[in-house]
């Protein structure tokens, strides 16, 4: 038997799957599962736990390594679980010659069963395989950026991924070329802080120049989009492109945090209430129809009831449409663990109103988009997405296409479209 891959967290540990399965693959690692986990909460490194001893249950005579940035972060944890077979960190597990000491470590059974290196210390991107990213998909990960220089004091990610470092801007173009000559009709750019691209490359050139270099030398590209972005940071060339170039689809996710200036303070954030609002209504006046995602956490330490309700109006006031909300999840050895925390039942609570918050302004844009014309990329046969990531309930199709549709309604999740 081949590599299973189970994933957690987000986009970035999804884009870098393929080149896990295809270095374990070519390092002779087989009948093993790769655990890829997340640090961002507690609960996320509860959840990897859980499902690795699931997995010892349910599949007892497979290996099972442990990698990520929970694995990162706190390896001793992990190996010190019976089922835990080897646990690579987060630079390793895409190295090849990793995973060629993890099969000798099977193999003769011998070696350290943490094989973790210093985060810190890595200043270059590990090298990616680009073959087998798209595997037939409709939309592949391409990552340009890992690791964050900032220090917001409820991260612990910046441990698990290590400072910002960059692909350099060539061999980025050559990905999405190789992805969009496979057949890849729609490519997202990821990373952990990816609006800080480029500072250590030569030249220090930005997002926005990546963009247009992408969109300028892969004209077949029929659709490009960014993950989470950090609004203080989008630099000219970048609202050059959301302007002027409609391959840059009109979704920006913005990691916000909070809309209380003295939380964002404490949180350590380099942007104010203000700067959020300002940044959304100069995007929204450059691309009018532009639907915007945010994270929020709720229940930071030290927040009161009208700190929250700031962050709670930042919803309408920067017109959100897709909220990603967390609870505040105290994480050891970052400063906001040692700040006074919010009564627990009260954070669940504040979560809750988000997240209502949130649905009410999705239903209110998918009632918007009825009669609208959408170019619907479709992921199946059963869904499509339009260009502001809408969900769009369709009856057939080809995986790939992108079809020009007309919204007639929804059904309370999803639009509801027919062919123009």
């Amino acid at each position: 038997m081949g590599v299973e891959l189970v994933t957690f967290g987000c986009r970035l540990n999804l884009a870098e799957l393929e080149t896990i399965r295809a270095e374990a693959g070519a390092a002779g690692v087989h009948d093993a599962v790769v655990v890829n986990t997340c640090a961002v909460t507690n609960e996320a490194v509860a959840q990897a736990r859980q499902t690795i001893r699931r997995l010892r249950r349910e599949q007892p005579a497979r290996r099972i390594i442990v990698t990520g940035c929970a694995a990162q972060t706190d390896p001793a944890m992990f190996s010190e679980m019976p089922e835990v077979d080897r646990v690579l960190g987060n630079d390793d597990k895409m190295r090849a010659e990793a995973w060629r000491a993890t099969r000798r470590a099977f193999d003769f059974d011998q070696g350290e069963k943490v094989a973790v290196a210093d985060i810190m210390a890595v200043r270059e991107m590990a090298p990616h395989l680009v073959d087998g990213f798209h595997n037939g998909q409709p939309r592949a990960f391409v990552q340009v950026q890992n690791g964050c220089d900032h220090r917001c004091t409820f991260c612990i990610i910046p441990y698990g991924r290590g400072n910002s470092r960059s692909v350099a801007m060539g061999a980025a173009v050559e990905q999405v070329r190789t992805l969009v000559e496979s057949g890849c009709p729609e490519i997202v750019l990821t990373g952990v802080d990816i609006t800080s691209y480029g500072a250590d490359l030569p030249g220090a050139p930005k997002l926005g120049a990546l963009v247009k270099q992408i969109l300028k030398h892969v004209p077949e590209l029929a659709r490009l989009r960014l993950s989470s972005i950090d609004s203080v940071e989008a630099d000219r060339d970048l609202l050059d492109v959301i302007a002027n170039d409609e391959r840059l689809m009109p979704h920006l996710h913005l990691s916000l945090q909070a809309g209380d200036d003295l939380i964002l303070k404490r949180m350590k954030r380099r942007h104010s209430r203000a700067d959020a609002i300002a940044f959304c209504d100069q995007v929204r006046r450059l691309r009018p129809d532009v639907a915007f995602g945010a994270d929020l956490i709720a229940g930071f330490p030290t927040e009161t009831e009208a700190m929250f309700e700031r962050s709670l109006a930042l919803v309408a006031e920067c017109d959100l449409t897709f909220l990603h909300v967390f609870p505040y999840s105290k994480r050891p050895g970052t400063p906001a663990a040692k700040m006074p925390q919010v009564e627990g039942r009260a954070m669940k609570e504040r979560a809750k109103r988000l997240r209502d918050a949130g649905e009410a302004a999705l239903q209110r844009r998918l009632v918007h988009e009825r009669g609208k014309v959408r170019q619907v990329l479709i992921e199946s046969a059963a869904q499509g997405r339009t260009e502001h990531f809408l969900p769009v309930a369709i009856d057939g199709g080809v995986a790939g296409d992108v079809r020009a549709m007309t919204i007639t309604g929804n059904d309370g999740a999803r639009l509801v479209a027919g062919t123009c």
